[in-house]
């Protein structure tokens, strides 16, 4: 999958999914800038990758901040033809119990910045007629799950948003795709108890939580021209746990 020349934005990229799949994107060959909200840790994985790879720091839950993200990535990497809205928030709680602004705050970064992002970025895909857009949804978006009534809205949000747009923009040969992980390895289930873990196991026919890679892997599929008839669609990452059309 040969990605020489293009430039790719990824956001969250501080994080285990997000760094994995800076990783693949700039061992295919594009210039690579990583957003987050922690500077020190984007630093560090740009760094382990190589020149090509940028940290462009931003908090997405800052609107001033979400629009001076893709001029700084242009800046870093040239042109943006590869977006991967990866970052995520979550402020879990019952409906009953969640806050206006956890609700808010969730769909803010989410869902409101990916687009927002997405639309920045599509002016130059637009008149390179080249494009990728890649949003990282989850197999809550399309399940629910008690607790996560914000989170599983602006994952749903983003696949609505994904078929609307891959409608809109590919005559232009830009695709737009979603990723849905499953459980997977990072950092937030390894504070998770080892019953804890094999309960969830228990619900994956494959018999192991994911990995980052195993994400990555798709996205860097969907980035490719291998995947250039694709658009519209989710490909699930979730060994299984939930098969959907």
């Amino acid at each position: 999958m040969d990605l020489e020349g293009k430039g790719a934005l990824v956001t969250g990229a501080s994080g285990g999914i997000g760094g994995a799949i800076a990783k693949v994107l700039y061992e295919a060959g594009a210039q690579v800038a990583l957003s987050g909200t922690r500077a020190e840790r984007l630093q560090e994985v740009a760094g382990a990758l190589g020149s090509r790879a940028h940290a462009v720091p931003a908090n997405l839950g800052d609107s001033a901040a979400v629009a001076d993200l893709v001029g700084a990535a242009e800046q870093a990497v040239g042109t943006v033809d590869i977006i991967v809205n990866n970052a995520g928030l979550t402020r879990d709680n019952l409906a009953m119990r969640m806050k206006d602004d956890d609700w808010d705050d969730v769909l803010a970064v989410n869902l409101t910045a990916a687009f927002r992002l997405s639309r920045a970025c599509l002016r130059g895909m637009l008149k390179r007629r080249w494009g990728r857009i890649i949003n990282i949804t989850s197999v809550v978006g399309a399940t629910g799950n008690p607790g996560q009534a914000n989170y599983a809205a602006s994952k749903a949000g983003l696949a609505g948003m994904t078929k609307s747009l891959a409608f809109e923009v590919a005559s232009r040969g830009i695709t737009v795709n979603c990723v849905a992980p499953g459980f997977i390895k990072t950092a937030m289930t390894d504070v998770l108890t080892e019953q804890q873990q094999s309960v969830i196991i228990e619900r994956v026919p494959a018999g192991r939580l994911g990995t980052p890679e195993d994400v990555a892997g798709s996205v860097a599929f969907l980035a490719s021209e291998q995947a250039a008839y694709i658009t519209g669609q989710t490909i699930h990452v979730n060994g299984g746990m939930a098969m959907l059309a």
